[in-house]
């Protein structure tokens, strides 16, 4: 593999092996592969329609979350405290037999309140949490 015939004085080879060297690369490239691949993790969103017109299929009874800053969290427009929002949630959400919320955040809210609402409806039960954008900054 590496290996050569000495040219007249058995003295030291000074030329460099490298197939060593490029089999070492190869596994490091495949490992960094493997990781870079678990690595990539996401929220996944849903997004509701910005227009202003009335969508099929979609149902008046959708639940509603609005963060503002305070925190003060209020359930389609209903003021509920920050300590019993999962248990508000929870009630609203176990009879329901589709478990959807959509969490809409103020202008001035934290990152940190939003986080923690979609952590209440996640506790409450809530399989699917949709975030809803501002309308000003969708349409064009």
């Amino acid at each position: 593999m590496g290996m050569t015939v000495a040219r007249g004085k058995g003295g030291p080879n000074s030329e460099i092996n490298v197939t060593p060297m490029i089999d070492v690369l190869l596994v490091l490239l495949i490992i960094f592969m493997v990781v870079q691949q678990q690595l990539q993790r996401g929220v996944s969103v849903q997004l509701p329609p910005t227009t202003g017109q009335e969508v099929p299929g979609l149902k008046p009874d959708q639940i509603v979350l609005q963060v503002e800053p305070g925190p003060r969290y209020l359930l389609n427009s209903q003021p509920v405290a920050a300590a019993s929002l999962a248990a508000t949630l929870q009630g609203v959400f176990a009879p329901r037999p589709r478990k959807v919320v959509f969490v809409q955040g103020a202008e001035g809210t934290s990152y940190g309140d939003v986080i923690r609402a979609v952590d209440a409806s996640r506790a409450a039960g809530v399989q699917v949490v949709g975030l809803v954008p501002r309308a000003e900054r969708w349409q064009e």
